[in-house]
């Protein structure tokens, strides 16, 4: 395998990746930007946990986050830092809402709003509760086991083999694992894709920077799935496979603070829809022992081609 251009290599740990650098009181500076093989942009969930990272840094201690909203409005350079600017624009007694820009050449290219709340005790507790009979993350392989095989197979297009390495690789020196923890189909029919994420050699951190590393990794394998209920497959051959799959929006709503990313975490998502060139997936985050800790929603432009994806692959080459 080919060694990976340095802006298409993570971080070596995910704080790392979310850190940002405080230039004002409520501007601060990206420190690392990373772009994964042959995406249109820097990673999503790494912009919004440095721009969680921001908001958090211009909020009390007193408050907790509990919600963010945001939109991807254009594609990020990894060459060029981002500017986050933080916007105090509610401060509650028990809520405070930030907003964050951030801007790139002068342009704005990601907005999000996120909501901080103050604990109230003594509240009523209501979660729905994790999936039955999940394989536990030993008994799981890694997301990207299956492409090892691929690439051994002696009839496997080249294009194909070179995109699946480059993959391997990309996964393997990447800050946090993901294991494919299978999929089950609820009674009324709804199918769900269920994968483990645990962050790599973590120290314990607070709830406030565990919740920016959530917002990492939570952009993981998230719309993808609209795209695996489909049938979709960026090497399939045609009449059907994905020529374009980018993030338009995400939110996330936390119910727990007592949480490690460098524990197992089970991600678990559906996609009620999908039509007109977009999908929406939904998720639930659970710690081992069963406690929903966050839920996000997303929306995506999935589009498909008639082309031949190999040809795909030679104009890409060209490029």
């Amino acid at each position: 395998m080919a060694e990976l251009p340095s802006f298409q290599v993570e971080a070596k740990t995910i704080s790392t990746a979310v850190d940002v650098e405080q230039l004002d009181t409520n501007l601060f500076r990206s420190k690392s930007l990373w772009i994964p093989f042959r995406a249109r942009g820097v990673f999503g969930g790494q912009v919004i946990s440095q721009a969680l990272a921001s908001a958090t840094r211009c909020v009390h201690a007193a408050y907790g986050l509990h919600s963010l909203h945001c939109y991807f409005l254009l594609s990020a350079s990894p060459a060029i830092p981002i500017l986050y600017h933080v916007d105090r624009v509610r401060e509650g007694r028990t809520y405070c809402t930030r907003a964050v820009r951030a801007v790139q050449n002068g342009r704005t290219i990601f907005v999000m709003l996120c909501s901080f709340q103050k604990p109230e005790l003594n509240q009523p507790n209501y979660q729905w509760p994790m999936p039955s009979n999940v394989h536990s993350p030993d008994a799981c392989k890694a997301v990207h086991a299956r492409a090892l095989t691929v690439i051994q197979e002696p009839s496997v297009d080249p294009f194909v083999k070179a995109y699946l390495s480059d993959y391997v690789q990309e996964r393997e020196q990447s800050p946090f694992e993901i294991k494919n923890a299978g999929s089950q189909v609820s009674e009324s029919g709804v199918k769900f894709y269920m994968y483990w994420f645990r962050a790599k050699n973590i120290p314990q951190y607070e709830a406030s920077f565990q919740k920016c590393i959530l917002g990492y990794i939570s952009d993981s394998h998230f719309i993808g799935v609209a795209a695996r209920t489909l049938g979709i497959d960026r090497w399939k051959k045609p009449p059907k496979h994905m020529s374009m799959m980018s993030t338009l929006d995400h939110s996330i709503y936390f119910y727990d603070d007592n949480f490690d990313c460098g524990d197992w975490l089970l991600y678990v998502i559906s996609c009620p829809r999908a039509s007109s060139g977009r999908a929406v997936v939904h998720g639930r985050m659970y710690s081992t022992d069963g406690v929903l800790i966050a839920a996000m929603s997303q929306e995506g432009v999935l589009r498909v081609s008639n082309k031949d994806p190999t040809d795909e692959a030679q104009e890409m080459a060209k490029l």
